[in-house]
């Protein structure tokens, strides 16, 4: 099995909130990897990993990180791949990551998920591959089902609920 999808984060604090991600490409059968590789303390990592990743089957990254967060533009810039940018909510509430990574340079997109949004982007990654994978958009339109399954349910128990003065 060779990675199809590829996580990649500022550092491994990262990976509470990258779990999300981890796990929802795994629920849909997407095989993935995970690494950590810094923009600033490992710059020529990111570069060979940004060069290589098409060569070696990555269809989508995953980046993510924290603070200035430069890692998901550093690799966007270095490849043709789609990247998209996890926010890692640490300084100012996050919002220095939000805003590193969708303020990038024309011809250099980084598509970005809200602050701590892994699970999103797992989400997007998974809605790209499957544009070319006909039971990978099969499992997708399953999870998409359950969501609306979910919310059916929650308001047929809210209905339930009652109060003197509600009128539903």
């Amino acid at each position: 099995m060779k990675p199809i999808v590829s996580i990649i984060m500022g550092s491994t604090s990262d990976l509470p909130v990258m779990e999300k991600a981890a796990t929802f490409l795994n629920d849909m059968h997407v095989p993935f990897e995970i690494n950590a590789l810094s923009a600033h303390r490992t710059p020529e990592a990111v570069t060979e990993f940004s060069h290589n990743a098409a060569g070696r089957g990555i269809k989508v990254i995953i980046a993510a990180a924290g603070m200035a967060a430069h890692l998901a533009g550093v690799i966007a810039a270095q490849t043709t791949l789609p990247v998209i940018g996890v926010p890692i909510k640490s300084t100012l509430e996050g919002m220095d990551a939000l805003l590193a990574m969708v303020q990038m340079p024309p011809g250099i997109p980084v598509a970005t998920v809200g602050i701590n949004g892994a699970q999103n982007a797992a989400i997007l990654a998974v809605q790209v591959l499957a544009l070319s994978d006909k039971d990978l958009a099969a499992r997708l339109a399953d999870y998409k089902e359950g969501l609306k399954r979910k919310i059916e349910k929650a308001n047929a128990d809210l209905a339930e609920v009652k109060y003197e003065f509600k009128c539903n």
